[in-house]
């Protein structure tokens, strides 16, 4: 059996989640922090990340490895696309979002939601506000390009579609919605993706821990 170890409210975590559910496998899940690992959690994922995965004797613990390992074992349903020109610009995009993408959503969901809920501090809102005013656009008009105007990415859904989005529902849980004026493409794709039958059952989850997200 597959045992994930990770935080509910992880975009990484809800990434990994989202292709198990694609791919039909059981798992067991284990509530986990990042980089309280513990001597445990220590062994399983050496640098403190989640999500982590046990699968046997392998433990790994980058969601990107641990969605590709699971596509080499169960490659029926796939993740990527079939042609090399798009596999290869799926697996560009699922780094961009799982690097600058989160980076900086990340950066707002810390602040206006890990700070204020968790640590019981303030926010800092110059920070957040250079984040929404001036790093994160430029980021935004790329994506606006790259969104397509119906359905999916590279046709049916797959990993490049919840790494975009994913890190995005953290950003609205620090109160941060994509300007559908600014960023129509692209905010009416991430509609789709988070309405999708296996990304919104997460969600609904996700909601009964944030009452207070917007």
């Amino acid at each position: 059996m597959i045992k994930l170890h990770g935080a509910i409210l992880s975009p990484y975590v809800r990434k990994v989640k989202v292709v198990l559910a694609m791919k039909g496998i059981e798992y067991d899940s284990t509530f986990q922090m990042p980089f309280n690992q513990g001597a445990n959690f220590f062994k399983i994922s050496p640098l403190g990340k989640i999500p982590a995965l046990e699968h046997g004797d392998l433990k790994i613990s980058d969601s990107t490895v641990i969605c590709e390992y699971l596509e080499d074992l169960y490659p029926e349903t796939p993740i990527y696309p079939a042609k090399p020109v798009d596999r290869a610009w799926a697996r560009w995009l699922v780094t961009l979002g799982g690097t600058k993408v989160t980076e900086l959503t990340g950066g707002i969901f810390f602040q206006r939601f890990m700070r204020i809920n968790v640590l019981q501090q303030s926010s800092d809102e110059v920070l957040v506000e250079k984040i929404i005013n001036e790093q994160l656009p430029p980021i935004l008009d790329y994506l606006e390009t790259q969104a397509p105007q119906a359905g999916f990415l590279f046709g049916d859904f797959g990993l490049a579609d919840i790494s975009l989005v994913s890190p995005f529902v953290n950003a609205g849980y620090g109160g941060y919605f994509v300007d559908e004026d600014r960023w129509p493409n692209f905010k009416r794709f991430a509609q789709r993706v988070l309405s999708h039958a296996l990304v919104s059952p997460l969600l609904d989850v996700e909601a009964k821990l944030v009452p207070q997200s917007k």
